[in-house]
């Protein structure tokens, strides 16, 4: 090695310690965390919530683009309704024949209530000549016995007994024919109801759909994805926009059970994006799984048990991210801290300040 180049030598050497323990501070200096304290690598996540046909049919228009915020309710698109508005006339239609059938099926048992009361009029008269008859023929009978009568009028006035009787008889068949007949038009006037109430029930059944095919946004958030487009044909169900529910954003982590086992729901959490690593996100830990992530295949010794991974949640507030609607965006990676000891104190990089 020559005297000239000992200098570049040191010199390169120098840079390289330096470069090396910048790493080193970046690699260990924040992983040095108080007892009390963890922390694991992860995402920021939120509730995804896909805007989807209820029935088949065609797309009219899509009002919002992807990255759109939207409010609770807001129009997103609207199907066509072409078919669905004939079907609600059809109906309506149907509902107005309906009414109509029911002042028929009621006038007719108007009519036949008049048959009935003409039916009893004739059953009173008919039983009237009957009375008439069964007289006469009572006086016939004890006139014959003094020959006060002839045979003749005796077999008469038995004829007219007879055929008085059978008139009554007719004429009461008549009265519950009619009776029959009133009831018949009573279950028509049912019947004609019934049909009333089933054409409301279509129409409005039919109205749900018309109003379904109006999609509204049933949260605030923003649009991630447009999945189908104008003109296009879905399958009941289809997909036509992907929301992100931005009053509902997490990152979720893993911790080992030593750690895991101690932390509660509720307790202090802290977020730091690799984006803006000088904004201390403050978070609650949400969620614990009770199930671990990674089970090892054989007996679970001490050592093992170590290596079983619990999947943790750290939830943002959300009173939090309306204020920061705007700069929220899932899929930025971080690191999330958590305080499963409430004497710990936070260190330096992680105790503030806060985002307010």
């Amino acid at each position: 090695m020559t005297k000239g180049a000992a200098p570049w030598l040191v010199v390169a050497l120098l840079i390289a310690a330096s470069v090396g323990g910048y790493f080193a501070w970046q690699t260990f200096g924040h992983s040095r965390l108080p007892n009390g304290v963890a922390g694991g690598n992860g995402r920021i996540e939120a509730v995804e919530i896909d805007i989807s046909t209820k029935a088949a049919g065609r797309i009219k228009e899509i009002l919002v683009n992807e990255g759109d915020f939207v409010r609770a309710g807001q129009v997103l698109a609207r199907m066509d309704t072409d078919q669905l508005e004939a079907q609600r006339r059809q109906a309506q239609a149907q509902l107005r024949r309906a009414i109509i059938g029911i002042d028929t099926a009621k006038s007719l048992v108007n009519q036949r209530e008049a048959e009935r009361k003409a039916a009893v009029a004739v059953v009173a008269q008919r039983e009237a000549q009957l009375d008439a008859a069964e007289r006469k023929l009572a006086r016939s009978e004890q006139l014959i016995r003094s020959n006060a009568v002839s045979q003749q009028v005796l077999d008469d006035d038995r004829a007219s007994h007879e055929g008085a009787k059978a008139a009554v008889g007719a004429s009461r068949a008549q009265l519950a024919a009619s009776e029959a007949a009133i009831s018949a038009a009573k279950a028509q006037v049912v019947d004609a109801e019934s049909s009333v109430d089933a054409a409301r029930a279509t129409i409005e059944s039919i109205t749900v759909d018309i109003n379904d095919s109006t999609l509204k946004s049933p949260r605030d958030g923003r649009v991630q994805y447009r999945v189908a487009q104008p003109g296009e044909v879905l399958s009941s169900g289809g997909r036509i926009l992907n929301l992100v529910d931005l009053s509902d954003v997490y990152m979720t982590f893993f911790l080992p059970t030593a750690q895991a086992g101690r932390i509660s729901i509720g307790a202090d959490a802290r977020i730091l994006l690799d984006a803006v690593p000088q904004y201390v996100i403050p978070a609650t830990v949400s969620y614990v799984a009770d199930v671990a992530q990674f089970t090892p295949k054989t007996v679970e010794t001490e050592e093992e048990r170590q290596k079983l991974m619990f999947r943790i949640k750290a939830q943002i507030s959300p009173d939090l991210l309306r204020k920061h609607i705007q700069q929220v965006k899932t899929g930025l990676p971080g690191m999330a801290y958590v305080r499963f000891d409430s004497k710990a104190e936070w260190p330096a990089h992680l105790a503030g300040p806060l985002v307010q």
